[in-house]
């Protein structure tokens, strides 16, 4: 897989980021896919909801995670991995999973930012 942005590998035809790209590229079903960020499965299943604002919301979060991760993780579902059990020290060994579904991913991103540059875990 190219070093390419992870967005850019989700993303389907018309700019959103496709659930089923998503899915196929970590190896779970759609179904395991809402569970990991927290939505209900017809969120990411049915046509009409996966491009509703909440829905790519959730969505792009996690990939912006994924892609944060990926370099160091060393692929797709290994960052995939770390996002579901990893525990992060700064958020009570919370998982970076658990923070996402409770809405907290800008927080995540932030960690993952100042880890990136050298900063504390």
């Amino acid at each position: 897989m190219s070093d390419t942005s992870f967005l850019s590998e989700t993303a389907g035809q018309s700019g959103f980021v496709a659930a089923d790209q998503l899915s196929d590229m970590l190896h779970i079903t759609r179904a395991e896919l809402a569970v990991a960020v927290g939505l209900s499965r017809d969120a990411v299943t049915k046509t009409a909801r996966v491009s509703t604002h909440a829905t790519q919301a959730r969505l792009r979060d996690i990939v912006e995670i994924l892609n944060r991760v990926r370099p160091w993780a060393g692929s797709p579902q290994q960052a995939f991995a770390w996002y579901r059990s990893q525990p992060l020290p700064s958020f009570g060994d919370q998982t970076a999973e658990s923070l996402v579904k409770e809405g907290r991913a800008e927080a995540v991103k932030r960690y993952l930012d100042r880890i990136t540059v050298g900063g504390y875990a």
